[in-house]
């Protein structure tokens, strides 16, 4: 009864241009209240165009926003800049803003589960717009608000517009200033995360563009930070962390369990594989996944979106990363036998669409890696796949597949190309726990591989190790300075393995229970 009585009085169709939203009363109040909204923050000033100077269109773009049952919850109406039309030296000089990797998030909930705190999630109203304009930019009058009295002037921004170049760089700018005037360090390493600190107390917070996360051991320091944040900007939503880049955050007494559930079934249903028959892998261990120079040509652009949707998945399904990469390898010509073994990752993910990571507040925080490598895996160029998982404690918070960019003329120099590919990564995540105030040194590398031990601890062998690129070499100074300590593991017991080769089903179930993943059903 609750959502019918809302639905009365939001739209549940999105109009497909300006005309026919101002027939609609819910979309014209949208689009008043973000009219108004320039108002409040002055954006812009009705100006003559100075001689010399083009101005840059707008448009409106409408959605219909929706929560985790896809029932309508807002109408938002958003004044965009065709920024496509803005010339770089004149328009717009410097656009680089800084962005959170997604190991960043996963790393930063798994600190919570660790530390005991719960974590908050806020949205800045409208953030862009409070990003200063450096560069003299001039915009036409929003279509279907155009003042009558003087049709022939335009906008002078003063603050910056969705679609503008400049837009991330100017919000980012404004936020890091307002954030260390206000007591917070920022990150060495990750300048999206903002540090402070009060006796034996941290807050963290976590910057994705207008979407902000924090946490602290302290609860005080949480509200103090709201204070912070509504001293200078506009709330539009606070509240515990439950969804954040398509991520599902469900927060419970003993842990977090991350999930991408919504968008499983929002994928299942834009390729029509909502009644499909299900798989238990997401590719068979004689997959025969390879280019088909004589196979049938499919569409190369419903091949690529699929891929695409899938790549955005394994933000917390690492049960198919290797499946996924696999085949993003013919997104320039795809044949009919890759676009089976895309479909048949789909119908995997239809018998498992709840399967997530899980990070359990009862565990230690021992930070632990694993690498490993697949020989000669491609057929066509020989190349081999390195695969590799970085876990603190038990919880599993970076992992990665990827084809070797040279050929490996043995299985050695294959796993210690993917050893130096995992050492990086534990690199990263070394410097970026130490802006939480962890330090660790001599983090354990696991690997299956006795030769490449044996090359990393022993720089001396040259004799068979000459042609390998120097670059790769840069993990025995790491070992050296024991910043990381090779480990030898049985090949059965190292995980990564699920990362560069596929599996019958009950290997790969009993993998993908040991990297830590979570079915509530």
């Amino acid at each position: 009864m609750e959502t019918c009585l809302h639905a009365a009085f939001v739209s549940q169709l999105e109009p497909k241009n300006v005309k026919e939203a101002l027939t609609d009363n819910c979309w014209i109040e949208a689009m008043q209240d973000e009219l108004s909204q320039f108002q409040k923050l002055h954006v812009w000033d009705l100006v003559d165009l100075p001689k010399g100077f083009q101005p840059i269109g707008t448009r409106w773009v409408f959605k219909c926003k929706t929560d985790d049952r896809h029932v309508v919850v807002k109408n938002k109406a958003r004044l965009v800049i065709q920024g496509f039309y803005q010339q770089e030296g004149l328009d717009y000089n410097e656009v680089y803003a800084p962005v959170a990797r997604i190991e960043a998030i996963r790393l930063f909930l798994a600190y919570a589960t660790y530390v005991g705190f719960k974590v908050y999630q806020l949205d800045v109203k409208s953030a862009f717009l409070y990003g200063k304009v450096h560069e003299e930019v001039y915009v036409t009058q929003p279509p279907g608000f155009e003042d009558p009295h003087n049709i022939n002037k335009v906008y002078k921004l003063d603050k910056a517009l969705y679609g503008l170049h400049q837009a991330p760089r100017a919000w980012y700018e404004t936020l890091s200033k307002h954030l260390l005037s206000n007591g917070f360090d920022r990150g060495h390493i990750d300048s999206t995360l903002f540090i402070r600190k009060a006796g034996g107390d941290i807050l963290l917070v976590q910057v994705y563009v207008d979407d902000i996360i924090f946490g602290s051991t302290n609860e005080g320091m949480c509200r103090g930070f709201e204070k912070v944040m509504k001293s200078k900007f506009e709330m539009s939503n606070m509240g515990e962390l439950s969804f954040f880049l398509g991520l599902q955050v469900s927060q419970r007494e003993n842990g977090i369990y991350l999930h991408q559930t919504k968008y499983v079934q929002d994928i299942l249903s834009k390729y029509k594989m909502s009644d499909s028959t299900t798989y238990g892998t997401p590719i068979p261990v004689n997959h025969g996944v390879h280019p088909d120079r004589d196979g049938k040509d499919v569409d190369s652009r419903l091949y690529r979106g699929m891929i695409g949707s899938l790549m955005y998945l394994t933000a917390s399904r690492p049960d198919i990363m290797f499946a996924v990469c696999l085949c993003s390898r013919f997104q320039s010509q795809p044949k009919e036998s890759h676009m089976i073994a895309v479909k048949r990752i789909f119908r995997y993910l239809k018998g498992k669409p709840r399967l997530g990571l899980w990070y359990s507040k009862q565990q230690s925080f021992d930070f632990k890696a694993y690498t490993d490598s697949d020989y000669g895996g491609c057929n066509l160029d020989r190349k081999s796949t390195s695969g590799g998982c970085q876990f603190l404690g038990d919880r599993l918070v970076s992992w990665q597949c990827k084809k070797q960019s040279t050929v490996s003329v043995s299985t050695c120099e294959a796993e210690y190309i993917a050893a130096v590919s995992g050492c990086s990564q534990i690199l990263w995540i070394q410097q970026q726990l130490r802006d939480y105030g962890l330090n660790f040194t001599g983090t354990p590398l696991f690997i299956d591989n006795n030769a490449t031990m044996s090359i990393t601890n022993n720089p001396v062998k040259h004799s068979k190790t000459k042609h390998i690129e120097i670059r790769h070499h840069f993990i025995r100074d790491c070992a050296e300075k024991h910043l990381i300590e090779l480990v030898k593991v049985h090949t059965d017991d190292n995980l990564a393995d699920l990362f560069t080769k596929a599996f019958d089903r009950s290997r790969f179930e009993h993998l993908v229970n040991l990297i830590g993943m979570f079915n509530p059903e």
